[in-house]
């Protein structure tokens, strides 16, 4: 596919269901143009609905965030390009989020920081060359990560691995410091989605749009920010 053409591009890893499909709606939505990553490449997924419906504004890679080879190919592919903003959205949880960590498995206790936070933070240290000097890197955290807000244990594994993708976002910023792009952790609250589950406080269309308003609204901050879908700085 050739490269679309616009002012304002995002890059969005993760974007063919949940928080990632709704965020690439919602750009869409706003005017801007959408290369979306999915993992199968034999599978229709709600991104290519979007495609259809957005003729020649939305682009479409294939990206295993746990691929090494994958994302080496991908990062070949967008050599020369320029995004706005490169966001990754990526997570999952462990298949009995109710053990204490004690409990986990050492299996599920790799695939989950492998999945919530090396994998992201290699998707970032491979792309951020793509990102303008003043656009936005931005990935999807959670309040659960916050070690501060910590008082009732629960998804133990998970609360890790969101808290250890923190650190290592802090550690990536601390390296740039000086740098004008913005960099952004976003929680997006309890939402209905495969991972949130039924009983979730929010609607995706309760915390997408807000979402996607703060995280445009911390451009040109030139520096990291840990805030929730309203624009609420999320203590570490």
């Amino acid at each position: 596919m050739s490269p679309i053409s616009s002012s304002r591009t995002i890059l969005l890893i993760g974007a063919s269901r949940g928080l990632g499909h709704a965020m690439a709606a919602e750009f869409l939505k706003k005017g801007w143009n959408v290369l979306g990553t999915v993992r199968g490449q034999t599978t229709r997924t709600l991104l290519h609905d979007l495609a259809d419906e957005y003729k020649g504004r939305v682009e479409i890679e294939i990206l295993d965030i746990r691929d090494r080879a994958q994302l080496a190919a991908l990062r070949a592919r967008l050599s020369g390009r320029t995004f706005d903003i490169l966001f990754v959205n990526a997570g999952t949880t462990n298949p009995d989020p109710t053990q204490t960590i004690g409990e986990v498995s050492t299996e599920d206790f790799i695939d989950l920081m492998v999945t919530n936070s090396l994998s992201p933070m290699r998707v970032i240290e491979s792309l951020e060359r793509y990102v303008s000097p003043t656009g936005i890197i931005g990935v999807m955290s959670s309040g659960q990560g916050s070690v501060s807000n910590n008082e009732t244990g629960q998804r133990e594994l998970y609360r890790g691995s969101k808290a250890a993708l923190n650190m290592f976002m802090r550690s990536f910023a601390a390296r740039r410091k000086g740098s004008s792009r913005a960099m952004v952790l976003m929680a997006p609250g309890w939402v209905r989605t495969e991972l949130g589950g039924p009983d979730a406080r929010l609607s995706i269309e309760e915390s997408v749009p807000s979402l996607v308003n703060v995280l445009l609204s911390k451009q040109g901050t030139g520096s990291l920010h840990y805030v929730d879908y309203l624009g609420r700085t999320v203590p570490w």
